[in-house]
């Protein structure tokens, strides 16, 4: 495929009006219209955002001529159906993690690409930050030995213009889990290059989540090699700060500030010689990513984030709530 991408946005959200719709100009694409359940919020936001068109039904902006690919940023129940009905109609899915709320579903959703013989993508964007792609490559590069241990820190707090229905409907897959234990998993994967295999947690129920949802959980995953893993998600913490450590045999790599949307953080490697600063591209995380995407629309390697990703993301996350729920340890099962 040559010339401008079309783009289809299916919800009208807020991480497309601050990141993907300028990540997807910057790559040459164009969004054409937005759907969104209310008309008036639809035609609003297609006015401030500069998009041509705005309807509340999904086939009408599925029909819209020049449209190549959707993204995806709906609630979380409606994903797969929403993926799949995008898929048939023969357009590349960029799709919101998690892909569904329940593994089978989110398979559906991937093997209806897989039939359509279009792209599909799920937008898990910390794999995309630099520091991360620093970090994985110096433990490819054997900088730390053999790694033996991973700590993530993803306490933030959820601000009210995001709270909604985050904090408040189970059915539409809300709670820390889905919303950001999913990205751990995710960048743990990339950076580490492993694969979870089972988790024990603990969740939180502190106030800010309503209807039986946590806002914070922690957690403690096995990894295939033997590496051993902590996590601390919540929606809760104003001043915690971010951060991603791995440690092993000949050193450790010290990230802060870098479990974020934007391309900032610092990055050391402290080994036997002293600490030394990493420096790392400092590239949009979204840029890159619809970078990555339009390429392989147009045959050139795959997207950053697969779907086959997305259902392991999922996997892990289901897996962190049945063990909160259990008390037990519980194995990270993706029928992969």
């Amino acid at each position: 495929m040559s010339g401008t991408i079309g783009w289809g946005l299916v919800g009208a959200s807020t991480i497309a009006r601050q990141f993907v719709i300028h990540a997807i100009r910057q790559n040459g694409g164009e969004p054409l219209a937005v759907m969104s359940t209310d008309a008036a919020r639809g035609a609003a936001y297609a006015a401030e955002n500069g998009i041509p068109a705005s309807t509340t039904d999904l086939h009408e902006l599925l029909a819209t001529p020049g449209i190549d690919a959707v993204y995806i940023s709906t609630t979380n129940e409606l994903h797969r159906d929403q993926a799949i009905a995008a898929a048939r109609a023969g357009k590349h899915v960029l799709c919101e993690k998690p892909l569904a709320l329940t593994l089978d579903d989110a398979k559906a959703a991937v093997d209806a690409a897989k039939a359509a013989g279009v792209v599909f993508a799920t937008n898990h964007h910390l794999r995309n930050a630099g520091a991360h792609r620093a970090m994985r490559q110096a433990i490819i590069e054997g900088k730390i030995g053999r790694p033996l241990a991973a700590r993530v820190f993803h306490a933030v707090y959820l601000p009210p213009n995001l709270q909604g229905w985050r904090i408040n409907a189970p059915d539409a897959g809300g709670g820390v889990i889905l919303d950001i234990a999913v990205h751990d998993a995710d960048t743990l994967r990339f950076v580490l290059n492993d694969e979870p295999e089972s988790v024990v947690a603990v969740t939180q129920s502190s106030g800010m989540a309503t209807a039986g949802l946590a806002d914070a959980v922690m957690t403690t995953v096995t990894f295939r090699s033997g590496l051993i893993a902590q996590t601390h998600d919540a929606f809760t913490s104003k001043f915690a700060g971010t951060g991603f450590e791995v440690h092993g045999t000949e050193g450790s790599l010290i990230a802060r500030d870098v479990m974020t949307q934007k391309p900032i953080g610092s990055l050391v490697l402290r080994n036997e010689s002293g600490e030394h600063a990493i420096e790392f591209d400092r590239t949009d995380l979204y840029v890159r990513a619809l970078g990555a995407f339009h390429a392989a629309i147009r045959g050139e390697g795959q997207p950053a984030v697969t779907g086959e990703d997305g259902i392991r993301s999922l996997a892990f996350g289901l897996a962190v709530a049945e063990a909160a729920k259990t008390g037990g340890a519980v194995k990270v099962e993706t029928g992969l």
